[in-house]
């Protein structure tokens, strides 16, 4: 199938790689220059495990290519992907004005029937907008058709190649034949794909999201407890997790969540059931504990220097809001970083992808150092702060860090480390929802 995918950020360009390696032929649009030169040019702006080996064997036989032009992009396309930016207004509903731009758009150049496709995270209603946008000025028939992404991010390769499900809102039986085609090969292992209207489809992404957000907040929320009751959340996640009805996954207690998708989707949700005056009190206590949880570990840090932190040096290892990315949206180490130099304190990094991006950071990039190394931070440093869940972090040489850091305390947003490991290596060792070790 020929496919034009609008967009080639995160989604848009997982989407449009993906699509391609199944044997379609798309085009990627973008109204950035600098980005599809850099595109045609064989450089992925993004890291995201897997994509490099895909995009490059598309791009070379010729399955994968890039423009600016709109036109160009959409002529002759069966589908259109719709993967533009979906950020929070000033009131936290999802500002839908990239989606819009090209739905005006596409009603004037849209010369064959096509089925539009909203792959961007959009409130409930929008693909009935869009559809108004397009129709406006459109010529031919068309459809527009609501189909979430459920990408994980260190993960989004394969979980496009093999998803859980597929979720498609239509009510075109047009419209469905052509989407059932397109993901045919993704679902041959019997994995579902469940059609359901728009307005359903919209609701069940930002549905998904603020769900997973809820369980690692109430697992956050338990820990806090466990620190003033005396209990251990890591065995009460082994304890809970082995339920069937609860499952392993999003369990793991921490500084709390980050990234593109849950802190935008759960604001998002919460905007919508405002506009629809219906109180949704689980999801304002989600965003308010998850705000506080980003610096849980800050007045353990102070109070250990004994509330003055001047001059101290505080290694980071690990900037990304998760591993396996250089995302840095709401990743809680930077709101830990804010914090350190609010109280006076120098501070040395190392993530070992998303360095660069802290760097053109005008809030944070100027004003620290990074580390080449994950040893090379901790020199002379006065304390570790983990901030992200690298495995490059889990089992480090302890030797080495015996003579690198002045102090051998560490503070750890992820809980990396057993504690018996910690007593018996005479660290002073702050976790989450833990006994300190002393």
């Amino acid at each position: 199938m020929k496919l034009a995918v609008v967009g080639t950020g995160y989604v848009g360009l997982v989407t449009g790689t993906c699509f391609a390696e199944t044997g379609n032929q798309v085009i990627c649009v973008d109204i950035d220059v600098k980005k599809v030169e850099k595109l045609n040019n064989g450089i992925v702006p993004i890291y995201e495990p897997g994509l490099d080996t895909l995009f490059h064997r598309n791009v070379a036989e010729g399955r994968l290519k890039f423009t600016t032009n709109l036109a160009e992009g959409i002529k002759d396309a069966q589908v259109i992907f719709l993967a533009l930016p979906t950020p929070p207004g000033e009131n936290g509903s999802a500002d839908l004005k990239y989606i819009l731009k090209v739905a005006d758009d596409l009603g004037l150049i849209l010369e064959n029937y096509a089925v539009v496709v909203d792959k961007s995270t959009v409130p409930v209603g929008t693909a009935e907008k869009v559809h108004e946008r397009i129709a406006k000025n459109a010529k031919v028939d068309f459809d527009v058709v609501s189909n979430p992404e459920f990408l994980r991010e260190g993960v989004a390769v394969e979980d496009f190649m093999k998803p859980d499900r597929v979720v498609i809102g239509t009510q075109s039986a047009r419209a469905k034949k052509v989407m059932e085609k397109l993901y045919a090969p993704l679902v041959r292992q019997g994995n579902p794909v469940i059609f359901m209207d728009e307005r359903s489809a919209e609701m069940s992404k930002y549905a998904a999201n603020s769900f997973l957000a809820m369980k690692i907040t109430f697992m956050n929320e338990i820990a806090n407890l466990c620190e003033l009751v005396g209990a251990n959340v890591d065995d009460i996640r082994r304890g809970i997790g082995t339920d069937s009805r609860i499952g392993k996954r999003f369990l793991f207690a921490g500084i709390g969540y980050g990234g593109s998708c849950f802190p935008k989707d759960v604001q998002a949700l919460a905007r919508t059931s405002e506009e629809f005056n219906y109180d949704f009190k689980i999801l304002k206590s989600v965003m308010e504990v998850n705000e506080d949880q980003k610096t849980k570990l800050m007045p353990a840090v102070s109070a250990y220097f004994d509330g003055d932190l001047t001059g101290k040096t505080i290694a980071i290892w690990g900037l990304a809001f998760k591993p396996y990315t250089d995302d840095i949206r709401e990743a809680p180490a930077l709101y830990n970083i804010e914090a350190l130099l609010k109280m006076g304190a120098k501070v040395v990094a190392y993530d070992p992808e998303a360095m660069e991006n802290v760097k053109t950071m005008t809030e944070v990039g100027g004003k620290i150092t990074f580390a080449h190394t994950p040893y090379a931070g901790l020199d002379d440093a006065d304390a570790l702060m983990i901030m992200t869940e690298w495995p490059i972090f889990r089992t480090p040489d302890f030797d080495k860090m015996n003579t690198l850091l002045k102090n051998k305390v560490i503070f750890d947003g992820r809980n990396l480390y057993e504690l018996d490991q910690m007593r018996e290596l005479g660290y002073t060792y702050y976790s989450i929802g833990r006994e300190v070790v002393k």
